[in-house]
């Protein structure tokens, strides 16, 4: 039997060194760090197995779609193919939230500290953003509830949008946010398109409509704002490729918003110079920063002012959960959370990676998320839930097991679906 070839070696050692520390970030809070706030470390879960008729069609369509995205992906013209990226992302999304039945999505808007019960609340949209700052304290009075306060009022404008659309019901909130987050993939293989090749991008579809993340990826706000961010950075990539500066301003818009839906989003700038780097131009830079400011400039206007709310935010974070989550946990603990949205598979491509830095758009992106999510862990800001507030890096990401020799796809493939549906099946997820 032939020896091993050094790729291969780091590769089962990466991904051994993903799984130590996930056991390390599940057995060590049983030591120390028992007040940190959360049961099934290093997720916001519970243990809960669990099987009803309703796991039946995830449990189906996940072998269809490991045994059809790879041939589809390859043979489909373009834009067939991208329909049917995002086809398979909401069906594979929408059977992994629906193993418990319509619950799996509706439970989730339906509680109180989430935000549908303000979105419902809200009147008039001026007086909102004007007293919105006022609002975020946790001895205020009419407080916030806690998701809402912990956001820019972006994220709330979200839901009070399409509740006045009519669309009030949890669960049909719930296949709403499914149908906007399964955008992205359209959106990174447009990116991956544009900055790199067409074969890269098709390579690319598999790993990001099955991956893990899925069973996050429909349930809460941060998957929205997956899209949104997917579709700035798509703009700006089309913008380096393209004389007219409409992709630009439309990348500034999409990135500005960002920043009014999530505060970590102001880290989308790591991934917005990437691009501009690997496209090899600045030329978009002055239009999509103009756009941008148009967006805060018209929360600004509207009585919302962002570098005001945030310290006011600070004091709200650490004076709840954030005291009862240990920095010295949360710091490494927040990338075994993560592991479980990207799988052991990408731990294994790292050194593949690595090696592909220079010259593969792929690696690049995935290589500036992966400096995104270092930072975001280092702030102190991101304790804990990172399962979903890292879904608009993590896409960025999933896809590097494509860089992998072609005999390793098929397995590691499969375990990213048997990962997403072992989570699913196992544990009661708070998203």
């Amino acid at each position: 039997m032939p020896a091993p070839s050094t790729s291969t070696r780091a590769a089962v050692w990466l991904a051994g060194a993903g799984l130590a520390l996930v056991v390390a970030a599940y057995v060590i809070p049983r030591w120390w760090y028992q007040d940190i706030d959360i049961e099934f470390a290093p997720l916001h879960a519970s243990w809960d197995p669990g099987f009803s008729a309703s796991a039946l069609p995830a449990i189906a369509i996940g072998p269809v779609l490991w045994i059809a995205l790879p041939n589809l992906a390859n043979r489909l013209p373009w834009a067939q193919m991208l329909v049917t990226a995002f086809a398979a992302m909401w069906a594979w999304t929408m059977a992994l939230a629906m193993t418990v039945g319509k619950e799996g999505l509706a439970s989730v808007f339906e509680r109180r500290q989430e935000y549908v019960y303000d979105a419902q609340q809200v009147g008039s949209i001026g007086t909102m953003l004007q007293t919105f700052i006022d609002r975020i304290p946790l001895d205020a009075p009419e407080n916030w509830n806690v998701h809402v306060a912990g956001h820019p009022p972006g994220a709330l404008l979200y839901f009070v949008g399409i509740d006045r659309l009519g669309v009030t019901e949890p669960f049909w909130i719930g296949v709403v946010c499914v149908t906007v987050a399964s955008t992205a993939i359209m959106a990174v293989l447009i990116t991956l398109r544009a900055l790199g090749t067409e074969s890269l991008a098709r390579s690319a579809m598999p790993w990001i409509a099955l991956a893990p993340s899925a069973v996050w990826m429909g349930v809460n706000g941060d998957a929205v704002f997956t899209a949104v961010a997917a579709w700035g950075l798509a703009l700006l990539a089309l913008a380096t490729t393209r004389r007219t500066v409409l992709p630009a301003i439309g990348a500034g818009l999409l990135l500005g918003l960002c920043v009014y839906l999530s505060y970590g989003l102001v880290l989308l700038g790591i991934l917005s110079v990437a691009i501009l780097i690997i496209g090899k131009t600045w030329r978009p830079l002055p239009w999509a920063l103009g756009g941008a400011l148009a967006v805060a400039a018209a929360f600004t206007i509207g009585g919302y002012a962002w570098w005001e709310a945030y310290p006011v935010l600070r004091e709200r974070y650490y004076a709840g959960y954030a005291s009862m989550r240990h920095y010295s946990y949360w710091v490494w603990g927040d990338v075994a959370a993560w592991t479980y949205t990207a799988g052991l598979a990408v731990w294994a491509a790292f050194p593949a990676a690595w090696r592909a830095i220079r010259t593969n758009p792929l690696a690049q992106l995935a290589a500036a998320a992966m400096l995104t999510i270092v930072v975001a862990c280092l702030s102190g800001m991101s304790k804990a839930e990172t399962e979903r507030i890292f879904l608009p890096f993590t896409i960025w990401i999933v896809a590097l097991p494509a860089l992998l020799p072609g005999r390793w796809h098929r397995p590691l493939l499969l375990s990213q679906v048997v990962l997403g549906l072992s989570a699913e099946l196992l544990l009661l997820t708070r998203w």
